[in-house]
């Protein structure tokens, strides 16, 4: 199975893809590695932001896609716009999109020594977890 851990940051989506082999992790190197919504105030802006995000899905074959949870109130909550790009992800039309919480991938990297793929970027760490934490 192919899952894709996103994380949201301002106006990016950061993306991980894992494939699970006998329930072995294998981390999938992309070209695209993050996406950025440039102008949340146009709709042909949105059009292309979700065009770009269901190619990055469908060339992938994605089969589940992994969301890491943000704050909705509070001082660590996430932007206006984090939860607009989380919504354009959600209405893809290829894959199922749950979301796990940073409690839960905190939770499982005190528990587990995970060692982190040479070829991911530093900035690619949460959505790698993310990956992980939800297969069973």
């Amino acid at each position: 199975m192919r899952v894709c851990g996103i994380e949201l940051k301002a106006n990016n989506v950061i993306f991980s893809i894992v494939e699970f082999i006998d329930d072995k992790p294998n981390h999938i190197d992309t070209k695209v590695k993050k996406l950025s919504l440039t102008d949340d105030e146009s709709q042909n802006s949105i059009r292309e932001f979700k065009s770009k995000i269901e190619e990055f899905i469908s060339e992938h074959s994605i089969e589940k896609i992994i969301i890491k949870k943000r704050a909705k109130k509070g001082t660590f909550a996430g932007g206006v716009l984090t939860f607009k790009i989380e919504s354009i992800v959600q209405l893809n039309i290829h894959c199922e999109v749950n979301f796990i919480s940073s409690q839960a991938i905190n939770k499982f990297s005190k528990n587990n020594d995970i060692e982190f793929p040479n070829n991911l970027n530093k900035y690619q760490e949460q959505a790698y977890l993310a990956t992980l934490v939800s297969h069973p």
